[in-house]
C-alpha cells in the first residue's frame, strides 16, 4: 500500500514539473489577472463615462423638499456642503444636478386649519431668499428658456412645483397668481382628499375623481401655463386628468407600481401607458419604499417593532426613548434598496412605453431616511446613469431620460398657454 502511494505521487510529482504544464498553469494564471484587471478597467472607464455625461447634459429632477426641510429645521447655507439633507450646491455640482423642481409643500393638515395660501407663499420666499443669498449659484427659473439660461451661465435653475392644490383656496384666480410667483406644475392633492380631486393615500373618495372645481383648474393650469402633476392622485382622478387636459402631464416623483403591488401612490401599466399616450412623463421616485415590495414590508416590520415596544412601555411617540428604539431598529434591519432598482424602473417604463416618457424625480429631502444605496443624495446620479449605460442605454437615450422628456412637456405647457 505504501508502494502505491509512492507510485501514485510520483506520477503527480512528475506532471505537476512538466514544462508544457507550468507553462499553462501559469498562463492561465496570468490571464486571470489580466481578465480581472480588464474587467475593472472597463468597469472604470463606464464610470467616467457617467460621470461625463452627468456634467455634459442638462440633468432636471422632478421634486426635491428643500423648501420644506428649511422650514422644519430653520436657515441653512445651502452655497456649501451641508451635513444633514439630501442636496446642497456642492453635492448638486458633484452629481451633475442642474435644474431641480423646488418642491412648495404644503401639508393637508392646512385643508382644515386655513393658511394654505400663506404658507406657500413663505416657501416660495424662501427658494427665492436662496437665489437672492447666493445669486452667483442659484436663480429661480420662470421658463425654459430661462432655466436653459441660468444652467449656461454655470449657476443651478430653482424652478418650482406646488405640492398640494389647497393653496388655490377654491379660488381659480389663484392659478394665475401662483404662475406669477414662479409655480411651474401644481401636483393637485397630497395626502387627502382636497377641493380639486381625491389622493391615493385617501380611501374616502370624495369625488370619486376629479371635482367639478378640480375640472376647472386642470383646464385654467393648461390657459395659464402650469404643468398638471398627477403624482399623489387616486388612480380616478388620474384617468379624469387624462380626459379633461389638453397638454401633456407629469408624474413628478411617481414610481411603478409592478414592482409595488397594492400601493397606489405608484402608477400602474395600464396609467403609465394612458400618461404616454398624452406624452407625458413619469418621474422616477428615488425612495426605497417607492421602488421595492421588500423594502416596504421592512419598513412595515420595523414600524410595528416600534409600535409594540412603545405600547409594552406606555411611551408616547415622541418619547426619546422611543426614538432611540426606532434607530437601533431601523439599524438591524434597514429598508435600503440599491440604485439598480431605480434603473429597473426606468427599465420598466421604457419597456412598455419607449424612452421619451421617463425621468428623474428623486423625493430628495422628502423621503427622509429611506434612499437607497449608491443614491443617497444630489450627488449620486452618476451611479444611476452607469447602470444605465452598462444596460446599454445610448447617450441620446440618456439625455432625454435626463430632461429632454421632461423640456418637452414643459415647452408644450408653454406654447399652449402662448396660444391662447
Amino acid at each position: 500500500m505504501k508502494l502505491s502511494n509512492k507510485k501514485e505521487y510520483s506520477k503527480l510529482d512528475k506532471i505537476l514539473l512538466n514544462p508544457i504544464f507550468l507553462f499553462l498553469l501559469v498562463a492561465f494564471m496570468a490571464w486571470s489577472v489580466w481578465d480581472v484587471s480588464r474587467s475593472e478597467s472597463s468597469e472604470e472607464l463606464l464610470m467616467d463615462k457617467a460621470n461625463e455625461l452627468a456634467q455634459k447634459f442638462i440633468i432636471t429632477d422632478g421634486h426635491i423638499d428643500v423648501p420644506w426641510r428649511l422650514n422644519k429645521g430653520g436657515h441653512e447655507d445651502l452655497s456649501v456642503r451641508t451635513e444633514g439633507g439630501d442636496f446642497d450646491y456642492v453635492r448638486a455640482k458633484e452629481g451633475g444636478l442642474d435644474v431641480p423642481f423646488m418642491s412648495i409643500y404644503v401639508p393637508s393638515s392646512y385643508q382644515v386649519t386655513g393658511g394654505a395660501k400663506a404658507k406657500a407663499d413663505s416657501l416660495i420666499n424662501m427658494v427665492q431668499k436662496m437665489a437672492d443669498d447666493h445669486p452667483d449659484k442659484f436663480e429661480v427659473a420662470y421658463s425654459l428658456a430661462n432655466a436653459e439660461a441660468i444652467v449656461a451661465a454655470g449657476k443651478i435653475a430653482l424652478p418650482m412645483g406646488m405640492e398640494n392644490g389647497a393653496p388655490l383656496e377654491g379660488d381659480l384666480a389663484n392659478v394665475a397668481y401662483f404662475h406669477e410667483r414662479g409655480i411651474r406644475y401644481i401636483t393637485l392633492t397630497h395626502a387627502k382628499d382636497n377641493a380639486i380631486c381625491d389622493s391615493s393615500y385617501d380611501t374616502t373618495g370624495t369625488h370619486q375623481g376629479l371635482s367639478d372645481f378640480g375640472r376647472d383648474v386642470v383646464a385654467e393650469m393648461n390657459r395659464v401655463g402650469v404643468m398638471v402633476d398627477i403624482s399623489h392622485v387616486s388612480d380616478n382622478a388620474f384617468y379624469h386628468v387624462m380626459d379633461v387636459t389638453k397638454v401633456p402631464a407629469i408624474a413628478s416623483h411617481s414610481s411603478c407600481r409592478h414592482f409595488t403591488p397594492g400601493f397606489e401612490r405608484n402608477m400602474n401599466d395600464d396609467m403609465i401607458k394612458r400618461l404616454a399616450e398624452n406624452g407625458g412623463v413619469i418621474q422616477i421616485n428615488f425612495g426605497s419604499t417607492f421602488l421595492t415590495k421588500e423594502s416596504q414590508d421592512k419598513r412595515k416590520a420595523n414600524q410595528e417593532r416600534v409600535s409594540a415596544y412603545a405600547e409594552k412601555n406606555n411611551l408616547e411617540d415622541d418619547d426619546e426613548k422611543i426614538k432611540a428604539f426606532a434607530k437601533r431598529v431601523s439599524k438591524r434591519n434597514p429598508i435600503f434598496c440599491d440604485v439598480t432598482d431605480a434603473a429597473d424602473h426606468i427599465d420598466h417604463v421604457v419597456s412598455l412605453v419607449g424612452v421619451d416618457h421617463v425621468g428623474f424625480g428623486s423625493d430628495y429631502d422628502g423621503v427622509g431616511d429611506s434612499l437607497p444605496y449608491d443614491l443617497k443624495d444630489a450627488s449620486d446620479f452618476p451611479n444611476l446613469i452607469y447602470h444605465l449605460l452598462k444596460r446599454g442605454y445610448s447617450e441620446e437615450d440618456i439625455e432625454k431620460i435626463c430632461y429632454k422628456n421632461v423640456w418637452r412637456v414643459w415647452k408644450a405647457t408653454e406654447e399652449f398657454a402662448q396660444s391662447q
